[in-house]
């Protein structure tokens, strides 16, 4: 009589990949395999809603970057505030379910913007109102997502897995953006027949349909029995919990730095959608299909970053690692502020997408490695702030500042803080190389 191995024995029994390219080992295992097929589909069609969710403020308010500026802004207020939050429920409950719920809800909401759409009764503080929501689901969803996936891969291939991760969005990014466009034209041909804003309705409704495959996968997943029984030990406080994690980061010698370190990244690294179309059209005058291609090799440099890292396995320096990926992004950012050519622009940004994921992905290896799993849910809380908050936050300041001195001595600048930061974490934190 043969029995079906549990999930926590599939990680002990099941030997890795051999030979030296290893970049999708992880994806030898059935659950994170699962996972992760059906996250690539939805990222698609979240990248297809971010896009004509853009579009479709720019159109109701005769394009007002105030109003598209005001949607992302809510969007961050509600990470700010739930972020923390949502990381220590994800430490208190079962994470497949809270999951579940999660992914169930962001579904629902993409349904409702898509009928407020096609219906033609959208206006801009409703959608205002389902960012503020949209955001307060991601901040319960991201932080338990991350802290799951340590309970479907063993230690040893954790760094793999989460580098294959950052590819399901931001490889997402070079298709969705793109499907969006040629999505939104071929429907917006019932709009006639429908309403003004059939194509945008019609990529929401897709985005809703891109989440059955994750609840599918979710409903069938095995999770570990011992690792969902660790996170509800203990059930004390919600403030005390929260607290905890941040003490359990503070004590730590070497993670206080490299959050800093990446929380500088963000803030004064001045994001793509800010600076590109700046650049594209202030100081290479290009093309709107040139500018696309600025944005697609961005995008393509941030999945080849993922493939880098995930090719490196349990990368045994990992302090040099991030070092050597923040200096390669200061000198990427500074290249492309100095660039007068689109071939020039292109390269700075392929390397640009590379170390950027670089930085994120060895930050969040260290962040789960170096905390106990029953904290994972919270301290990974961090890295959604600092990714959907401090992000656009920085995006603020930057955009007065190229208002001031014009977008390259802007980036200038961004480019110097970071890499002097970097110099001084080379230089003063020698704990950082030893990781």
């Amino acid at each position: 009589m043969t029995t079906t191995p549990t999930p926590a024995q599939e990680q002990r029994e099941t030997p890795s990949p051999t030979g030296r390219f290893q970049t999708f080992r992880a994806l030898h295992y059935r659950n994170f395999r699962l996972l992760w097929i059906s996250l690539v589909v939805s990222s698609v069609g979240t990248w297809m809603q971010i896009v004509a969710q853009s579009l479709l403020v720019l159109r109701i308010t005769h394009n007002s970057p105030i109003a598209l500026g005001t949607v992302s802004l809510a969007q961050a207020l509600s990470f700010f505030i739930f972020a923390l939050i949502g990381g220590s429920i994800a430490d208190r409950i079962d994470k497949r379910r809270l999951l579940l719920f999660t992914q169930t809800l962001s579904m629902l909401l993409a349904f409702l913007i898509g009928i407020l759409t096609i219906t033609g009764v959208i206006q801009v503080w409703m959608v205002v109102l389902i960012a503020f929501c949209s955001g307060t689901v991601l901040s319960f969803d991201q932080p338990t997502r991350s802290a799951l996936i340590p309970s479907l891969v063993p230690r040893e291939d954790l760094m793999n897995a989460i580098s294959l991760q950052s590819i399901v969005f931001n490889g997402a990014a070079v298709f969705g953006p793109a499907l969006a466009g040629i999505t939104i034209g071929l429907i917006d041909g019932l709009g006639t027949h429908i309403g003004n804003y059939t194509g945008f309705a019609g990529n929401f409704f897709l985005n809703g349909i891109s989440f059955l495959g994750v609840l599918y996968v979710l409903f069938i997943l095995h999770v570990p029995k011992e690792a969902t029984e660790g996170t509800l030990e203990r059930r004390g406080p919600m403030l005390g919990s929260i607290l905890a994690s941040l003490k359990t980061v503070g004590r730590d010698e070497a993670l206080p730095w490299v959050l800093s370190g990446y929380g500088a990244l963000l803030f004064f690294g001045p994001s793509s959608t800010l600076i590109l179309p700046i650049f594209a059209t202030q100081v290479l005058h290009l093309t709107a299909f040139q500018l696309g291609l600025l944005f697609s090799v961005a995008g393509i440099g941030t999945v080849c970053g993922a493939l880098i890292i995930a090719s490196l396995g349990d990368f045994q320096h990992k302090g040099i690692l991030l070092l050597v990926s923040f200096l390669l992004w200061a000198a990427a950012l500074l290249t492309f502020a100095l660039s007068q050519a689109l071939w020039l622009s292109m390269v700075a940004l392929l390397l640009f997408g590379i170390s950027q994921n670089g930085v994120g992905a060895t930050t969040i290896t260290l962040m789960q490695t170096r905390v106990p799993p029953q904290m994972r849910g919270r301290v990974m809380s961090l890295n959604t702030l600092f990714i959907m908050g401090i992000r656009p936050l920085g995006d603020f300041p930057a955009g007065g500042l190229i208002a001031l001195i014009g977008g390259p001595l802007t980036v200038v600048i961004s480019a110097a803080i970071v890499g002097g930061y970097t110099l001084f974490l080379v230089v003063g934190r020698p704990v950082i190389r030893k990781l």
